[in-house]
């Protein structure tokens, strides 16, 4: 955009002749144009898929790999890909990839990390890559909070220093997710950890985006309420999101224990519950994210409930990873992981949404308020009904 404008100021400044005018207005026109297609594009929130194995065996620390923890492979990156997965999340356990607080980062666990990212590299698919610790660290079986004599804030920014010092010449690396769900931080501060570990992160890398989940399990119907404060965080590089994690079931855990009716779920559940986040996230200037959301496949009304909270993300710009697939879930009731080489039920209204000309089609049609929004998504746009039918 810079390179455009000093062109059209090389034209006013240095005059040309008539005849040459009309061109090269033209052309500017189409130059402009062309930045503000290529600028839309990349503005399209992305949408992707968490692939779980590397973050199991908690009871199990450090573990043996293929035993009690493991790493995705190939043929998911290949099905996920083709699928239209944009943003593939890989959670990991911060006492593998450091096995002492303050410690070196262990060079065989490091490795499988850059394996995997150059894999995905490979087939265009992006990486973020997601500490899924709580907030905590294990030592000799026993949880210790960051922030603790233990697990001090220092060791906190000195890991995620030396993961992005590690991972800096990667240019598929959506983001890093520097801690899934803190909670129950008794007397610490999760703000001040967070801060901490951005400054880490951007003493050696001004280039990544930095993902920041939300004290209370990330929850996006109490963000304001545990997070309001996070709005003062400091990025030196302004390139810092924020990730909420969304359930649809009754409390809020992802587990559902309860069936769709005892949950008191209706097809707009999901959108009500990512509402307060979104708008907080408006409201200060934020960009948002939702790092995790997913529905069972025990009924299929919750297939609406998860089709009405894409479009709503859609909506308002915001991009998100399902939860979850990896080999490891078997039976999990939420996972689309692919079974016997068929879809899982969710895949089914998810896949449409990994469509970019559909999401940008969705993106362009109705309000993006709650009750515009569900008005609009009622009426079924023609032209966005007439894609999902392809």
């Amino acid at each position: 955009m810079c390179k455009n404008i000093l062109n059209f100021y090389i034209i006013i400044k240095y005059p040309i002749k008539p005849i040459f005018m009309k061109k090269h207005l033209t052309l500017l026109i189409a130059l402009v144009l062309t930045v503000s297609f290529t600028e839309a594009q990349l503005m399209q929130p992305k949408f992707g898929v968490t692939l779980c194995g590397a973050e199991f065996g908690e009871n199990n620390i450090p573990g043996v790999l293929n035993t009690n923890y493991t790493y995705p492979v190939n043929s998911e990156i290949n099905y996920f890909s083709a699928k239209g997965a944009e943003i593939i999340q890989l959670p990991f356990r911060w006492e593998r990839i450091q096995r002492k607080p303050g410690g070196p980062l262990d060079p065989a666990e490091l490795n499988l990390i850059k394996t995997f990212i150059e894999e995905c590299a490979k087939r265009n698919v992006m990486v973020t890559l997601v500490m899924q610790n709580f907030a905590r660290y294990k030592i000799n079986n026993v949880e210790y909070i960051i922030g603790s004599p233990q697990v001090s804030i220092a060791h906190y920014r000195q890991a995620w220093k030396s993961l992005a010092y590690a991972l800096k010449g990667y240019k598929n690396i959506f983001a890093f997710s520097i801690m899934s769900e803190p909670n129950h931080m008794e007397n610490y501060s999760w703000f001040d950890a967070a801060q901490q570990a951005i400054m880490g992160i951007r003493e050696v890398d001004r280039a990544h985006t930095i993902l920041v989940d939300g004290d209370n399990y990330s929850g996006p119907e109490t963000w304001v309420e545990y997070n309001d404060k996070l709005k003062y965080l400091v990025d030196p590089a302004d390139n810092m999101m924020f990730n909420a994690h969304c359930y649809f079931d009754e409390d809020r855990s992802g587990h559902y224990v309860n069936t769709y009716d005892n949950s008191g779920a209706n097809e707009m559940t999901g959108v009500e519950r990512i509402a307060p986040f979104i708008q907080w996230a408006q409201k200060n200037h934020k960009r948002a994210f939702v790092g995790e959301f997913g529905i069972p496949k025990n009924d299929s009304r919750w297939l609406t409930v998860l089709e009405n909270f894409l479009r709503y993300l859609i909506k308002n710009n915001t991009g998100g990873c399902y939860w979850a697939a990896g080999p490891w879930w078997k039976n999990y009731s939420l996972s689309i992981e692919p079974k016997n080489n068929n879809d899982q039920p969710q895949m089914m209204v998810y896949a449409k949404y990994l469509d970019k000309d559909i999401r940008g089609a969705v993106a362009k049609s109705g309000s993006s308020s709650s009750s515009g929004w569900y008005n609009s998504y009622a009426r079924n746009d023609l032209k966005v009904k007439a894609m999902e039918q392809k």
